[in-house]
Parts: structure tokens; sequence; C-alpha cells
């Protein structure tokens, strides 16, 4: 893989894409040697890692539909499975950037409940809604090709725009995840984009040039509102971005594909 300033040996490409799984997700996977490979410059894989918890969760749709579930109790195990296979990971930066930026009075104050382990009512919240938005919209899919390229184009997807927010907006903190993950190169943003992208054709072209509009705005809105709540971005507002990128990624599938 190369762009003007990014080659990687296959060996380094095989580094990032465990990285990747090892971060984002919680499969029981081998002790790897990273030789120094930081978040940031594997995070253009990330789209990857989000393709593998995309599978995953519809193995266990297709699995409850062929036991003879309805598309509601199949599309709840799929969500099931993918919370069990990132940990939760995402779900957790949404509820504390809902409790922080609703919560808190000034910059300092929202970053400091944001990194309280307790969930408030305004976490809680957004938790409820993420999950039934996500659930109401894999109802509405028919069968379990369906499920698969929704759930492989939303996951991949809103893993695709992490790189591009850590490369435009500065860590919030000098300290924490975000920061300690490094500075993402324009270069691997771009790679990272474009490969969460290419799983929105799943979606047809119009469904794919709509979530891509979608998500554009989306990103905009989010990138202006973390500059003006916090004055940059943590490791909570990029789990934040993700649940609502895929959110928005499932909706527009729950249309094009249904």
């Amino acid at each position: 893989m190369k762009f003007r300033n990014l080659a990687l040996s296959p060996r380094q490409v095989v580094d990032d894409i465990a990285l990747c799984l090892v971060f984002f997700t919680r499969l029981p996977l081998p002790v790897f040697d990273f030789r120094g490979r930081s978040l940031a410059a594997a995070v253009w894989a990330a789209p990857i890692a989000g393709l593998v918890v995309g599978l995953i969760g519809a193995i266990v749709f297709a699995t409850a539909e062929r036991f003879g579930l309805a598309m509601g109790p199949a599309a709840a195990l799929a969500l099931v499975a993918t919370l069990l296979t990132t940990g939760c990971l995402h779900e957790d930066g949404l509820s504390d950037v809902a409790d922080g930026f609703g919560g808190g009075k000034s910059r300092g104050r929202k970053l400091e409940i944001m990194r309280d382990s307790r969930i408030g009512t305004y976490g809680a919240a957004a938790l409820a809604l993420s999950l039934l938005i996500r659930w109401s919209a894999l109802s509405q899919l028919v069968d379990p090709t369906q499920a698969l390229f929704a759930l492989l184009a939303a996951h991949a997807a809103s893993r695709g725009v992490l790189g591009a927010f850590m490369h435009l907006l500065s860590p919030a903190r000098v300290d924490g995840l975000s920061a300690d993950a490094g500075t993402v190169s324009q270069e691997t943003a771009i790679a990272s984009a474009v490969l969460g992208a290419i799983p929105l054709l799943l979606l047809g072209l119009g469904g794919a040039v709509f979530a891509l509009i979608l998500l554009g705005l989306l990103f905009a809105a989010f990138r202006a509102l973390c500059l003006n709540q916090i004055g940059g971005q943590t490791g909570d507002t990029i789990g934040a971005l993700q649940q609502v990128s895929e959110i928005a990624v499932l909706l527009v599938a729950s249309v094009a594909l249904s």
C-alpha cells in the first residue's frame, strides 16, 4: 500500500491490521510484537477491524434467522454480538461525551465529567437511543444478506472516518488515549477514509452516495461541536463519532436495501 508519504511493507500491513483488531475488538488474539507501530500510524486499518465486527454480527443474525427467529430478535442478537466483540468501546465514548457536553458548564468541567467512570442521565439516554435506533434499522431488513451488507458497510465506514477526525482535530488534553495515540498523517487519514467508503457500495450506488453525503455532514457538524465544547478531540469523542456514523449508515441501509 502506497500513498505519497505512506509506504508500508507487507509486515507493517499485517502489524497494523493486527493492532487495529487488538485495539478495536476484544477478540482472543495472540500476543503481537508491533515493532513500535502506533495507533495513529495503523488507523488506516480501522475499517478492516470494522468489517470483522460487522461480519460477526451478520453471522449471528443469519444463525438466528436460520433457527426461525423473526427479524426483530435476530437484529437484537446481532447487536449483542457486536457489543461483545468490541467490548462496548465506542458506546462508552458516546455516553461520556453526552454526559460531558450535556452536563458541563466549562471546558474543564466537561473534560472532567468525560473522565468520570460513572454514567449520568445524558449518557444513559444517549446509549438507549443509540441501541434503539440501530436495532430498529436492522429490524427493517428482510433477510440475512441485507443484514450482512448493512453491517459491513456501517461498521467499516464508521471507523473509516476516525483517522480524518484525529488528523483534523488536535487532542483536547495533553494526556489520555487520543494524545498517546500520536498524530495521524494526511495520507493515513485518506487511506482510512477510502477503505471505509468502499463497503458502502454494498448499499447500491444511490445508497452509497447518500451515505457519503450524510457522513460528511455529520463529520463536519460533530467536528464543529467538539471544537466549540472542548477545543479538540479525545478518545471519547472518537468513540461518539463512530456511533453516530454507524447509526447514519444503518438508517441509510434500512431504506436502500429494504
